[in-house]
């Protein structure tokens, strides 16, 4: 049964993630600007892609903290050096947005382990 439900979290993942780019595709051609708190966040997302780290630099109408921005760059830079994208496709709105749809997929998976833990497989149904 375990390996059944293997298969089923593996369909469930696969899905969410097919789903999540077709969303993921219909936005990005249909919003090619920045919209609601974009506004605000994308300037230093790029920003940090771009490598300036500076406090003098940080946007003060911004709440979030840096990790976020910093983990999009420890997504994206790897990719620019793998692919030999330019900065600017690197640090582009589509990008920026792509990292926000691989962390959805792993907010699933993250969901899926928490659940497990919480609820724990009863032995005598299986």
């Amino acid at each position: 049964m375990a390996q059944l439900e293997g298969y089923y979290f593996s369909a469930a993942l696969s899905c969410t993630f097919l789903v999540s780019c077709l969303l993921f595709s219909a936005f990005s051609r249909a919003l090619r600007e920045p919209y609601m708190d974009e506004i605000f966040h994308l300037p230093q997302a790029q920003r940090y892609c771009e490598g300036h780290f500076s406090l003098s630099q940080w946007d003060p109408m911004i709440t979030t903290l840096p990790g976020l921005y910093l983990l999009s760059v420890g997504v994206v830079k790897p990719a620019s050096w793998i692919f030999g994208w330019s900065e600017h496709i690197v640090c582009s709105i589509g990008m920026l947005r792509f990292v926000n749809l691989l962390f959805s997929v792993g907010n699933f998976y993250l969901l899926y382990l928490l659940f497990r833990k919480v609820q724990p497989r009863n032995k005598e149904y299986f």
